[in-house]
């Protein structure tokens, strides 16, 4: 989502904080700016819709030398994106220039406040308020620090906010509360900020992540950490970040979404690689065996979630029910916040999330946080703030994934939940045999990428329908929820995903000639039902491309297109599966010639409730 970047040094500010924004283009945006002072102490700002090499050109570059700069790429919440509405904002004589993450709810009435007092508003955004209250509060106080911490105050909401001020242009101001900020410390009296640590990682892995209502004051030389909630001095801990920049790079892909669907067999060996024994049946989970005396305690799961993550979490539910008898629920984390239901200490709250830095998420673990309950995270990006929220969990270590449609973290996400059925179940007879299987796994992987030339020449011929339909029994049940999800996102293509057995219950009404069914019928003890469902399709004339097992003869009469997965546990079938549908999506969108990587109107990290 929205990126913040900015640094104080000796190096080139304007060059520190662009490349840092182009590491964050990843995350979705739609507009782009940069403050900083020139060499004569005076404030500039730059900004534009559209994409960040387009500023490089519009900075002065006797200004490049300037050593203080804050920069901002935008995805739209309040207002169109437009020059007007991107980020920096300033106050009315450009003293005062802000960069914001998140949403401010009370903005509006903030600014009818200030209106009053004489105050011009020239965007539509919610962040226009901050610089104008900052500038309200430097008439009435002493110093600008208390101008800040009175607006900061004053503001409801979330935010993540970065200031510089020509009052005091060797400084700059940051604050947060529910978005993510981080300090990086860097080597020669210089300091980097960023809202995302892979915009930083280039120059330096020693960071100090900010936590709710942390104050940070940065000069080159000093960095000073109060904790406005408290008004008290923090002193600062830095933390070294376990990440690899070498794997942020596309080698011989054309972008991000198709290296990392071919990642998934390296995903599936990094989430089981040292947690597993099959020959002797042992799951080591490090992260969990602090909490392993409670976990025998625990009577209900919660899983919560948002978007590819919560389709995760719906495997999940089945896995451990199946292998650990424990009841579970799987709820949205946008919606779990404001529900009303017991949850006692025996209960355990189970989050799921790529970037660990989804605000719904966060926003469920800080709502259960004085419930006494143990809060547990399967996160792929270590130092996030659900690792750091949580009471334990588990790293799903599938490394970067720039896409923001999520193809590897799912992989490595249902890995880890079939690790952690194991894990909390008292064995059975599957239990080594689905051990074994894991270990085979990256090999099948391995095999359905290889028909990838195959799922290409069937996407292509479905590349100008306007709706899908997504079918799937149990397992495979939430693999059509997500592959429907996968469509949507990067090929723009209407779809829904349906349990098959409830195609009766109203969704046949839409099947005809023209819209199509991509059905997930691989061997389980409930094939023969879904058969039938698929024949209910086929008599209304519906296209069916089908997903089915190896070997599966008798289905080829009802497909118009068939696509094998090699043989494997219905329990792992969801992660051979999803690779079929994200290649599937992949290739449509291709061929449709848009913009994979960055879909339209989506973020990667989703820091807004």
């Amino acid at each position: 989502m929205c990126g913040i970047i900015g640094y104080i040094g000796n190096k080139s500010a304007c060059d520190v904080v662009l490349n840092g924004l182009r590491a964050l283009e990843y995350r979705g945006y739609d507009s782009v700016g940069i403050a900083y002072m020139d060499n004569h102490g005076a404030s500039k700002v730059v900004k534009q819709a559209g994409r960040v090499e387009g500023i490089y050109p519009l900075i002065n570059k006797a200004n490049l030398q300037s050593h203080v700069a804050i920069g901002h790429t935008r995805w739209a919440t309040h207002g169109s994106p437009n020059i007007i509405n991107a980020h920096p904002h300033i106050n009315g004589d450009g003293s005062i220039l802000v960069v914001h993450n998140g949403i401010i709810e009370n903005y509006l009435e903030i600014k009818q406040e200030l209106t009053k007092n004489g105050y011009t508003f020239i965007s539509q955004t919610d962040t226009e308020v901050i610089p104008h209250l900052i500038d309200y509060y430097s008439k009435h106080l002493g110093t600008f620090e208390d101008a800040l911490t009175a607006a900061l105050n004053d503001l409801k909401g979330a935010y993540a906010v970065a200031v510089i001020t020509t009052k005091e242009p060797d400084k700059i101001y940051a604050a947060k509360l529910s978005s993510p900020l981080v300090i990086g410390v860097g080597k020669h009296n210089e300091y980097f900020l960023a809202s995302d640590p892979n915009a930083i990682l280039e120059h330096t892995k020693k960071v100090v992540f900010l936590e709710d209502y942390d104050l940070a004051i940065i000069s080159r030389d000093k960095l000073f950490l109060k904790d406005l909630h408290k008004n008290i001095p923090k002193h600062p801990k830095a933390e070294l970040l376990d990440y690899d920049r070498d794997k942020v790079v596309l080698g011989d892909f054309p972008n991000f979404t198709l290296k990392e669907i071919f990642e998934a067999p390296v995903a599936i060996k990094a989430a089981t690689l040292g947690r597993i024994q099959a020959d002797k049946g042992i799951v080591k989970l490090g992260g969990l065996e602090i909490v392993a005396t409670q976990l025998k305690l625990i009577d209900r799961i919660v899983i919560v979630a948002c978007g590819t993550s919560y389709y995760a979490g719906l495997v999940g539910e089945y896995l451990i029910e199946e292998f650990a008898s424990i009841p579970v629920e799987v709820q949205l984390a946008s919606e779990f916040k404001y529900r009303k239901e017991p949850f006692s200490r025996s209960s355990v709250l189970l989050t799921i999330s790529q970037s660990g830095e989804t605000a719904d998420t966060i926003a469920a673990l800080n709502k259960v946080k004085d419930y006494g309950c143990l809060r547990l995270g399967i996160v792929n990006a270590t130092g996030s703030s659900v690792a750091r929220l949580t009471d334990a969990g588990v790293y799903c270590h599938a490394g970067p994934e720039q896409a923001v449609a999520s193809t590897k973290a799912f992989i490595s996400q249902v890995t880890v939940l079939i690790l952690i059925a194991l894990y909390l179940s008292d064995g059975t007879n599957s239990y080594r045999k689905l051990l074994k299987e894991l270990e085979l796994l990256p090999g099948k992987a391995q095999k359905v990428l290889d028909q990838a030339d195959k799922i290409k020449s069937i996407a292509l011929k479905y590349k100008n329908y306007k709706d899908f339909m997504y079918v799937g029994r149990k397992y495979c049940y939430p693999c059509a929820l997500e592959g429907a999800l996968k469509l949507k996102e990067i090929s723009y293509i209407h779809a829904e995903g349906y349990a098959a057995g409830e195609m009766k219950h109203g969704p046949l009404a839409l099947i005809d000639k023209d819209f199509p069914t991509l059905a997930l019928a691989t061997d389980s003890p409930e094939l023969d039902k879904t058969i039938s469902n698929l024949e209910e399709i086929k008599a209304r004339g519906g296209p069916l491309v089908i997903i089915a097992s190896e070997g599966n003869k008798k289905i080829t009469k009802l497909a118009d297109d068939l696509i094998y997965l090699p043989e494997t546990m219905e329990q792992t079938q969801p992660i051979l599966s999803a690779i079929v549908l994200q290649l599937f999506a992949y290739f449509i969108a291709e061929a449709k010639q848009v913009d994979i990587d960055r879909p339209r109107n989506l973020a990667k990290s989703v820091t807004v409730e």
